[in-house]
């Protein structure tokens, strides 16, 4: 009880790695031929050395819980993209900052 368990997918991706598959993916989903947005990455040169690797460790949510991950990484992402690409309406929602509104409504007179 109270015990806290990382989650993640049993391996290791580079960020710039994991920004190719997003776009790869995307531009595939909407149909775009080849791969036309990999020039929307750009590089922030304070950041150089920064951000490279980033490992969660689940073993102990494994060993402890029996739990793996039911996709591998790049079939999850594509699941992933198609919902928020089906769900543009909760998408606004989040992304225009409204549901704080409810948040406000909900807690403010706490």
């Amino acid at each position: 009880m109270g015990d806290t368990y990382n989650i993640g997918g049993f391996n290791e991706w580079k960020n710039i790695d994991i920004i190719k598959v997003l776009i790869k993916t995307v531009d595939k989903i909407l149909g775009r031929e080849g791969t036309p947005d990999m020039d929307l990455i750009t590089y922030v040169t304070d950041r150089a050395g920064h951000d490279l690797r980033y490992a969660i460790d689940s073993s102990k949510l494994q060993k402890e819980l029996g739990w793996e991950p039911e996709y591998q990484f790049e079939e999850g992402i594509e699941k992933t993209i198609e919902w928020y690409l089906a769900n543009k309406d909760w998408m606004e929602n989040v992304t225009s900052g409204d549901y704080q509104k409810y948040y406000e409504q909900m807690y403010s007179n706490r």
